[in-house]
């Protein structure tokens, strides 16, 4: 049968075009909320660190009602480092709402998912938004998307897709540019005409993929995914299995059941093919695995994730100030942490190394593990972690490396300083076109080149520059890359570091540290301009004498130091250092922190001993 009563839809694009917006429309519009309720703007990002950065990084559900028709709409992340995220959710839908910026275009994270939509066989509606911008290029952004469409090798239908004109903040859209519109019906009416109903086989045996993971205090782990097939009810008997894990026949049963209404999870009795669903009572149950009616065990293929290409070396903090500042600070409670995380992200990998308090984890990108931290030190976690490098790979012999395809919008007057960057950092380029004053240029670039040059882009493009990338492929090393061309400020000794120290230290470098902060002898406390590091004394007071007193110190100017954030740590630390992650601090570290042990060390590196 077909389920006319039902639509599932997800909603793609490029970071920041704005599609947490336009589903906060929606949701108005459908009457989802009480006339006198009181809602936050970009409902769908609950999760603090979404807020923080107007970011969506998790994918998430709701539904709304349009003419007796429930329509889920999957939220997705728009940052390529999340596009896991975006993967897995392809499953639960039908089709999709590919939302295209008026002014920028089609960008690099736009590219990937339409590719995934495509793959599929899912019906696209092109969304273009933000069309009430005064440097939106309505025609040209149309051509870019077909020209993208032809590019991917999409079907005669797919090319065929339907062009809806919004404007998410204001709440509206039309089929007609000479005709303003006045809410987001013709976008529900697109929705409705434009994506097949599914075919559903309500009689058969039950089957439901999980395409989710959520967790519950009460009651525990939480699958989400659409059934496929059948009848499920809460109650009922099942069996877990795996496409991928032939092996895995696991009993169980389904102890809650809920179908999403708005942004809630109301309880039901029981629910059929097509219907996304939340369930409990199955604890060991994870991404990709298949519910079944236990007399019919058939797992569903799950989609292939894309393999993580950037890795860090997560450890336990051995630093003279360990433990000071965190509640789970053992290998253990290392351990625990991030393997839970496996069971919710499918584009992570944890590994154990050959050091029994360090793991191996690979990502997508270092906005990808940069969240981790930032989730597992707010949770009280205290560890180190390593630079962050690439994942290479040997293809016939030879060596392999992963590389980007790199966007930046910049003012005409910066592309001379983006050239010079991406000729220093291997970039190639493929693509270069002029959008009014501005310039927007198109590089493959190997990832490791990346590292690092968020900084520096908006330094010379002075703040004004649109910098974006995502995977491409693998392709073979391009040769040897500096990763940094400056040196570190490195404390002498253990103690608070001092006015009158800082102002000798100050000319030295761009401190990261002011007066009064507890620093330990082989913590990085600033940036040298020269490529070797300085050991510098900032615990070191003024001695008294007769003709001088401790009050002059206060004729000391500093300069007010650089506070670095945990993405910029990152991006700065060297292959000899390490990043100290606790609840209250973020401290740079040398590997070796004794000194004269560390330039032992380093001589033999320079004469090849090592």
């Amino acid at each position: 049968m077909l389920r006319e009563d039902l639509r599932n839809v997800a909603i793609i694009a490029h970071v920041d075009h704005g599609k947490t917006t336009l589903v906060d429309a929606m949701l108005k519009q459908s009457h989802t909320f009480r006339e006198n309720q009181a809602v936050e703007e970009r409902v769908m990002d609950s999760n603090d660190l979404e807020r923080e950065r107007g970011i969506t990084i998790l994918a998430k559900n709701t539904s709304i009602s349009y003419k007796g028709v429930k329509i889920n709409v999957v939220d997705t992340p728009g940052h390529a480092d999340f596009s896991g995220e975006v993967e897995r959710v392809m499953m639960m839908v039908n089709g999709v709402l590919v939302l295209v910026d008026a002014a920028e275009g089609p960008m690099p994270q736009t590219r990937f998912v339409v590719q995934k939509a495509l793959e599929m066989g899912h019906r696209l509606i092109i969304v273009v938004n933000k069309i009430d911008r005064p440097d939106a290029r309505l025609s040209e952004v149309q051509d870019e998307i077909l020209e993208l469409l032809l590019e991917l090798d999409a079907s005669d239908d797919q090319l065929m897709s339907p062009v809806v004109w919004c404007s998410g903040r204001d709440g509206t859209a039309t089929l007609d540019l000479n005709e303003k519109g006045k809410d987001l019906t013709p976008l529900f009416e697109t929705i409705l005409t434009h994506i097949q109903p599914m075919e559903a086989d309500t009689e058969g045996a039950a089957q439901l993929l999980v395409s989710s993971i959520d967790y519950n205090d009460y009651v525990g782990r939480i699958g989400i995914g659409r059934i496929e097939r059948g009848v499920i009810r809460q109650g009922q008997a099942v069996t877990v299995c795996n496409y991928n894990n032939i092996q895995l026949h696991a009993p169980g049963k389904i102890a809650n059941l809920y179908q999403i209404d708005g942004l809630q999870r109301v309880p039901c009795e029981s629910a059929k093919a097509g219907d996304i669903v939340c369930f409990s009572g199955l604890e060991k149950i994870n991404i990709g695995d298949t519910v079944c009616q236990t007399d019919c065990v058939e797992p569903h293929k799950f989609v292939k994730i894309t393999e993580p290409t950037v890795e860090m070396t997560f450890s336990v903090n051995d630093s003279p100030f360990a433990g000071k500042d965190g509640k789970w600070v053992t290998t253990r409670h290392l351990h625990d942490r991030l393997f839970k995380e496996l069971l919710k992200d499918v584009s992570l990998r944890v590994e154990e190394t050959g050091s029994a308090d360090s793991y191996r984890v690979c990502g997508r990108g270092e906005m990808h593990l940069s969240i981790l931290i930032e989730n597992m030190r707010r949770e009280g976690y205290e560890f180190q972690v390593s630079t962050p490098r690439v994942m290479y790979r040997e293809i016939d012999g030879v060596k392999y490396e992963p590389m980007e395809r790199l966007i930046v919008d910049v003012p005409d007057d910066s592309t001379g300083a983006v050239f010079q960057s991406m000729g220093n950092r291997k970039g190639e380029l493929l693509h270069m076109s002029a959008i009014g004053s501005r310039t927007r240029l198109e590089f493959i670039i190997p990832a490791r080149g990346l590292f690092g040059y968020k900084s520096e882009f908006l330094t010379s493009t002075k703040g004004e520059g649109i910098f974006s990338s995502v995977f491409f492929e693998y392709q073979p090393y391009k040769g040897e890359l500096s990763r940094r061309n400056t040196g570190s400020l490195v404390a002498f000794e253990t103690g608070e570091a001092v006015t009158y120290g800082l102002f000798n230290a100050q000319g030295r470098g761009t401190l990261f540290i002011g007066a009064g902060t507890p620093v330990y002898e082989g913590m990085v406390i600033g940036e040298s301009p020269k490529s070797d590091d300085i050991n510098v004394n900032v615990c070191k007071t003024k001695h008294l004498t007769n003709t001088r007193s401790s009050s002059s110190d206060d004729a000391l100017r500093l300069i007010t130091p650089k506070k670095m954030s945990l993405e910029e740590c990152l991006e700065f630390i060297a292959d000899d250092e390490l990043l100290e992650v606790t609840p209250k601090n973020i401290r740079i570290r040398k590997r070796i922190l004794d000194s004269e042990l560390r330039a032992k060390a380093n001589a033999k590196i320079k004469k090849g001993l090592v």
